[in-house]
């Protein structure tokens, strides 16, 4: 893998992971409303699933979510932390690996489901041609990862208060994937039929420091390569915290915390699947549709 790909130190998102997986359940909402958002969307499918991997489990909540729903058959886990993989085994057979360096056979899923967990990879076309690779032929992938509005309070509150102490910044805030480049990810991955959307889950902290520590237990806390390695002095987070309130608060006086949430959706390409049509084959003008003058290219209107 290229250098310029390598944007998190994935040993340090395992030791978060691992770090965080005995209390999870005290902070999972997140994943947890998500992993219930993604069964709901499964509800929708006209197929069933007979052999489904969760990519990027950490301690099982989306085969939690998944229990007794009438589209899915067995499920795999797969999760880079080994303390959330051993608790993930509880529901269900789990295999300790990373989303970068996939174990699986070619063709072995019908489904791959992947929860708030693919923000971490650093070569994301890659993770997904591998994902692809281990899906059916008409299989799908349906994932969702933490979009680049996610934490933007934190983030701009960190970023000035760090600027008005030090003179310079670093990153102190993961940075995220931006909507508008993840269909072309899908593509450039291999699948075909992509769709992405969004949706935004604004969460309120009586303070910052509450936020922080939510972020610590959930185990998604910064671990970008060039974040700053020696601690920061107390001064910079109280500064941050008086800022975030400053600019962030709600009528009540709350913070608010944004995530957003991108929801990715492809299938494996197949014969039978929908095709776009030759560009010039269409056999009627939308200008006739809609009963108005057509305007050519160079036309003034």
């Amino acid at each position: 893998m290229p250098d310029s790909m390598l944007v998190f130190d994935r040993a340090l998102v395992r030791r978060h992971r691992d770090r965080a997986a005995p209390g999870f359940s005290a902070a999972d909402f997140l994943f947890r409303e998500s992993a219930a958002r993604l069964a709901d969307r499964l509800l929708d499918m006209a197929r069933e699933f007979a052999l489904t991997l969760d990519l990027g489990c950490r301690t099982g909540l989306m085969t939690e979510a998944l229990r007794g729903h009438p589209k899915i058959g067995r499920i795999v886990q797969c999760d880079p932390s080994p303390a959330m993989a051993r608790q993930a085994g509880l529901y269900a057979p789990t295999v300790c690996a990373d989303e970068e360096w996939l174990p699986f056979a070619e063709g072995a899923f019908d489904l791959a489901l992947s929860n708030l967990s693919l923000q971490w990879v650093n070569d994301l076309p890659g993770a997904l041609a591998q994902t692809r690779r281990a899906i059916k032929p008409d299989g799908l992938l349906l994932a969702t990862m933490f979009g680049g509005e996610t934490l933007q309070e934190l983030r701009i509150a960190l970023l000035e208060a760090e600027s008005e102490l030090t003179g310079g910044i670093t990153p102190r805030v993961s940075p995220f994937v931006d909507m508008r480049e993840a269909g072309g990810l899908l593509t450039r991955a291999g699948f075909a039929l992509p769709v992405v959307d969004t949706e935004t889950i604004t969460v309120t902290y009586g303070d910052m420091f509450k936020l922080m520590a939510d972020l610590r237990a959930m185990g998604e806390t910064n671990a970008v390569i060039e974040r700053a390695k020696k601690p920061s002095g107390r001064a910079l987070f109280l500064r941050a915290a008086e800022i975030y309130r400053d600019r962030f608060s709600d009528a009540r006086g709350r913070l608010t915390a944004t995530f957003q949430v991108v929801t990715l959706t492809a299938w494996v390409p197949h014969a039978s699947q929908q095709k776009p049509l030759r560009p010039g084959s269409a056999k009627a003008r939308l200008a006739d549709a809609l009963a108005t003058r057509e305007i050519g290219l160079g036309e003034k209107p």
